[in-house]
Order: C-alpha cells, then structure tokens, then sequence
C-alpha cells in the first residue's frame, strides 16, 4: 500500500486517529469504543487494521499496543532526528547510572534496595528513589525476610515509554553479550541465586573487614602494653642504678 486510504468524516478509523493523538497514555480499545458508536471487537480490529496500514505505507509513526492500549509512537528509523528535537526542549535523559539501576530492576523485579547494590556493586538508594519521582518504578510492597525492606518493581508509564505491551516483551539480554563469557555473566546476573550469593559474599566482605579492624585494634592494644612494659624496665633499672 503505497499511499493511506481516505477516510469519511464518520469513518471509525477517523475517530480512533484524532482520539490517540489526544491520548497522552495507551488507551484500551473499550475505553475507546466508550466514547464512540462502536463495540470494543469493532475498535480493536480498527485498531489492528491501521496499525498495519501504518507500516505498510511506511509512515513517520506507527500504532503500537503498549501497557494494556494502544498509541502513537514516532518510526524508529526517525529515532536521531526526533531525538534532536527533543533534547533541544533541554528534556533531562536518564544518567547512565539510572539506566544500570532500571535494567536491574526491570529484569529482576520484584527488588530490593539491598539486592540492586548487590547487582551493581554500589548504593543505589538516590537513583531509585529518582525513578520513581519519574514514574518508571514504584513501591510493590514490603519483603518480611528481610526486614520488611520496600520491594521495587517497574510501572505501567516504563511499558510506554520503552513500548512494550508487558515485561514478557522485554529483550534477551544475552543477544547483546559478545562473547560466551558475557552471556554467563549475565545469567548469573539475572538468577536470584546470584543475588544472594552477591550480597552473601557482600556480607562476607564485612565480616572480614571488621575481623581486619578487630586484629588491628589488638595489635594496638598488645603494642601499648610493650610499650608500657619496656617504660616500667626502664624506671626499674634507672632505680636500680641509683
């Protein structure tokens, strides 16, 4: 299909166009055919229709089911232009270190404050709690086996924003691993056995430290004590001489 068809003034598909351009979240096709005079089996197959007309005409946008409905979304191969665009608004990007803090949650999820430090290798407590001031991730709920520490997980707004239609569509990290030890790596990374062997060799790490810190506090101790004996043979024998 080279070019779009024309629609009528009373097409469905009319309607569905002007209501996503509206739309500033993914809107479900029954809450379209709310305001329209048509059934919810009639909008979604409006829906699938453009979508396909869309990509077939090779438009700058496209129609994508994300989150639970549908919206418009900018053509991927227009990503540098638009990004320019957008980054002259003076738009804040996510840090590098948000990125690495989302990815972690996103595919670990549910997370906890203490298990993303144990992924990352350091404390991620500001990040998270920017993520979600932006709306990207939020509070599931309490975990009891550790302290009732907050539980993380990823938002609805993540799922548009990244256009997925559910987590089930998040990409395989693997594919993206150079070699065979990335991939490992990255198992490893993502298996919640992982996660507690991190944090448990974290928590090694700290008893070994304070064992250090302890010895050291010994050494002092037995170092004072020498210190405080040669002084008491020194007075002895000064006495003595005398």
């Amino acid at each position: 299909m080279a070019d779009l068809d024309k629609l009528e003034p009373s097409s469905l598909k009319g309607a569905l166009e002007a209501l996503l351009l509206v739309s500033s979240d993914p809107v479900s096709a029954s809450a379209l055919a709310a305001v329209l005079p048509a059934t919810p089996g009639e909008v979604a197959g409006a829906l699938a229709e453009l979508k396909v007309e869309y990509e077939e005409a090779n438009r700058g946008f496209q129609l994508r089911e994300v989150a639970g409905g549908w919206r418009l979304f900018t053509h991927p191969a227009y990503h540098d232009q638009v990004e320019a665009l957008v980054l002259s608004w003076d738009t804040q990007k996510l840090s590098q270190a948000a990125l690495e803090t989302l990815a972690v949650i996103a595919y670990h999820q549910p997370v906890t404050r203490e298990m993303v430090k144990g992924i990352r290798g350091v404390n991620s407590d500001g990040v998270i709690s920017s993520l979600v001031d932006k709306g990207l991730v939020r509070e599931l709920g309490r975990d009891k086996e550790r302290g009732q520490a907050i539980i993380y997980g990823t938002t609805n707004a993540f799922l548009e924003k990244f256009g997925l239609r559910s987590l089930k569509d998040l990409p395989d990290l693997e594919q993206f691993a150079p070699d065979e030890q990335a991939r490992q790596f990255i198992r490893e990374r993502l298996s919640g056995r992982s996660i507690q062997s991190t944090l448990e060799e974290t928590a090694d790490d700290l008893d070994e430290e304070r064992e250090l810190v302890e010895n050291a506090d010994l050494d002092a101790e037995d170092d004072l004590v020498l210190v405080g004996t040669a002084d008491e043979d020194a007075d002895a024998e000064e006495s003595f001489d005398e």
